[in-house]
């Protein structure tokens, strides 16, 4: 096997390993919610997981022009959503992004988005060593209804 193929197979190999380590984000149970027909835009909930700790830095999607991290706080009993330009996923701690909390925003959509279809969304995620790097995941659309579990007690 001359010089230059071996070259290729390890730079192959070292590519290809980097781009399973480097990322360190695990994701579970990716959802969005489903629209109604003259809806623009719509939450996108999973949680995610690491064990060095990574940073989202942004997010892509091909259903809609814009995404954005977000999070939802109550104000004075106000619901207020911002955008975010950062999310800290901490290390070995899960960071649940779900309805009325922390959140990625599809904005713009390009067309509704009904229950059984499927969203595909890009992270992008910044390790320990500053390098950004894109992972990408497959969320199911639920019932426009959809909810996550309810853990919190409300207050009137």
């Amino acid at each position: 096997m001359s010089i230059a193929y071996k070259f290729a197979g390890l730079a192959l190999v070292s590519l290809l390993s980097a781009g399973v380590s480097a990322a360190d984000l695990e994701i579970k149970d990716p959802w969005v919610r489903g629209t109604v027909p003259a809806q623009k835009a719509t939450g996108a909930f999973m949680q995610l997981n690491s064990k060095a700790g990574v940073t989202l830095v942004g997010a892509a999607s091909p259903a809609a022009n814009v995404v954005e991290l977000h999070e939802m706080v109550m104000d004075n009993n106000v619901m207020k959503m911002r955008a975010l330009p950062r999310l800290e996923v901490q290390a070995g701690k899960t960071l649940e992004l779900k309805p009325g909390s922390y959140h990625v925003m599809l904005i713009d959509l390009k067309k509704p988005l009904s229950k059984g279809e499927v969203v595909p969304i890009t992270l992008k995620v910044e390790g320990k060593d500053k390098k950004v790097e894109n992972v990408e995941l497959k969320a199911d659309v639920r019932d426009l209804t959809a909810a996550a579990p309810m853990d919190h007690k409300h207050q009137h």
